[in-house]
């Protein structure tokens, strides 16, 4: 499945997509539902199917079941009792699949070819830093570029989102605990990353973590390695590399991270960005007001933003 979050009259909602429609998951597992004559169908479709993205992954595998039984009942009945269950995705706005995260977590030098431009040796352990939840913005959003640095860099990223609690997972077992994936473009405000040794600063403005747009669930995409991920600015293709070139696979990464933290559903990582970033080009290159990141990920999608200059408005 291709699950999104989306807002439609103020309210955001988790969906489906199928074909150029957005399928209204709880609404529609409530109709199906109410069509076998069960009672209690709002709270039992609350309780399996909620409205909400990291509530939903919380039900894993079971949830997602029921939710392909809802998408296929929404298919053949897109209005029930007056109530819409199927939108055309033109009608509303398709937000970040997972809007609020509870983690996000960073993969650095973790593809061999960017650690090579970068100047450093092939990492032990992974480098991990954050993000937070207040970078996240979605695949119709633009990237608002904040007047506070003259450096705002793009990094195409391939993600995982974890589908239920993970403690001391092995390798063999990684795969099971990985709800889906998804894009983040990891944007970067250079001089800020590199004004100390720390890069928090850097990677942690307003809006700096375009996601989208949509996850791809682990049981259609079931082998995460291999995949070709490109990335473009107006255009031009600035990053290309393949998912095999990771230093750290995907179940390498659910192992040593669960070993040091409880992942949670919901939680985000974002497994490195490969070589062709700006700061490292010669010459550097960065983006500017106007500029057009499309990332395509195969067997995922394509995300892409434009990059919006903001006037800073103090806050009372």
């Amino acid at each position: 499945m291709k699950l999104v979050s989306f807002t439609k009259d103020g309210i955001t909602r988790i969906g489906a997509i199928e074909n150029e429609n957005v399928i209204d998951l709880n609404a529609a597992y409530c109709a199906l539902l109410e069509s076998e004559g069960k009672l209690r169908a709002e709270k039992i479709a609350e309780a399996f199917v909620p409205g909400e993205m990291t509530d939903f992954l919380k039900g894993g595998s079971e949830s997602i079941e029921e939710a392909k039984k809802a998408a296929a009942y929404a298919i053949n009945n897109v209005e029930v009792k007056g109530r819409k269950l199927v939108y055309s995705i033109t009608d509303v706005k398709i937000e970040a699949p997972v809007p609020a995260p509870g983690k996000m977590i960073c993969v650095g030098h973790n593809y061999r070819e960017h650690i090579l431009e970068m100047k450093r040796e092939l990492p032990p352990h992974p480098v991990v830093f954050a993000k937070f939840a207040n970078t996240v913005v979605g695949p119709q959003d633009d990237i608002p570029f904040h007047p506070i640095s003259e450096q705002l860099d793009y990094e195409a990223e391939f993600a995982f989102v974890i589908g239920q609690r993970a403690r001391n997972v092995s390798q063999d077992e990684a795969l099971k605990y990985v709800a889906g994936y998804t894009i983040v473009n990891d944007v970067t405000y250079r001089d800020l990353q590199r004004r100390t040794l720390q890069w928090l600063q850097g990677k942690a403005v307003d809006g700096s973590a375009p996601m989208g747009p949509w996850l791809v669930t682990a049981d259609d995409l079931t082998d995460p390695s291999g995949l070709d991920i490109v990335l473009t600015v107006n255009g031009e293709e600035r990053q290309r590399s393949n998912t095999a070139n990771l230093v750290f696979s995907v179940p390498y990464l659910v192992e040593f991270l669960s070993n040091i933290m409880t992942l949670e559903p919901g939680d985000i990582i974002l497994t490195g960005t490969p070589g062709g970033v700006g700061v490292a080009r010669d010459p550097q290159v960065f983006l500017k007001d106007g500029d057009v990141v499309r990332i395509e990920v195969d067997q995922v999608g394509v995300l892409k933003n434009k990059v919006k200059q903001t006037a800073e408005v103090p806050v009372s």
